[in-house]
C-alpha cells in the first residue's frame, strides 16, 4: 500500500540561485523508488506516493539526494495528505472570503510552542495576525507576504531556531491536498 506525500523544499528557484528545474527534481522522486511524482511550480513542491518510509525519512531521503545531484543542501519537509487537508480544515481564518496572497501557512518540522512566540507583540503589527496550528503557523497579511512586517518578525532566525520552517500561500496550500487526493 503507499501514501501519498508532498515535498517541500526550502529556497530553491528564488533569484537565479539553488536552481532546481522540476524536471530534475520528478527525475529523483522517481529514482528514490516513489510513484505518481508531479511537481508543482517552480517554487519547490513535488507529490509522490511511497510504500516506504515516514515523514521524516523521506525528507532526510529526499534532502541527501538534492544535496548528492545539485551540490547545495536544501531543507525538505514531508507531509502525507491527512496531515495536508486536516492544516485546510483547521485554518483560523475565513480563508474563503480572503483573496490567496492575502493567507499563509508556514509549515514547520516538529510542533511549535506558542511561547516561542511570546517576544512578538502581535497587537502591534494589526490588522496582520498570526495563528498556531499542528506544526504550522497560518498569517493573515492583508496587503501580501512581500509588504508583511509580522511574517518578517516570525521569519527571524531566533524565533525559528532549530526548526526547518517554509511558507506556501493558500492556493499552493490547497493545491497541494489536491494533488495528493486520489
Amino acid at each position: 500500500m503507499t501514501t501519498k506525500y508532498a515535498a517541500l523544499l526550502r529556497g530553491i528557484n528564488v533569484g537565479g540561485s539553488r536552481k532546481v528545474p522540476m524536471a530534475d527534481l520528478r527525475a529523483l522522486l522517481t529514482s528514490l523508488g516513489h510513484d505518481a511524482v508531479r511537481t508543482h511550480l517552480q517554487s519547490g513542491q513535488a507529490v509522490f506516493a511511497a510504500a516506504h518510509g515516514d515523514e521524516v525519512s523521506l525528507a532526510a531521503e529526499l534532502a541527501e539526494a538534492i544535496g548528492e545531484r545539485f551540490g547545495f543542501p536544501v531543507d525538505v519537509i514531508v507531509r502525507d495528505r491527512a496531515y495536508l487537508r486536516s492544516v485546510v480544515e483547521a485554518c483560523p481564518f475565513p480563508a474563503a472570503e480572503l483573496e490567496a496572497r492575502q493567507l499563509h501557512v508556514t509549515y514547520f518540522s516538529a510542533p511549535v510552542e506558542a511561547d516561542r512566540f511570546a517576544a512578538i507583540d502581535a497587537p502591534a503589527f494589526r490588522p496582520e495576525e498570526f495563528r498556531l496550528g499542528d506544526r504550522a503557523l497560518y498569517l493573515y497579511a492583508p496587503d501580501g507576504l512581500g509588504r508583511s512586517k509580522l511574517a518578517e518578525a516570525l521569519a527571524r532566525p531566533r524565533v525559528n531556531k532549530g526548526l526547518i520552517a517554509t511558507s506556501r500561500n493558500w492556493n499552493t496550500v490547497t493545491k497541494l491536498v489536491e494533488l495528493t487526493g486520489p
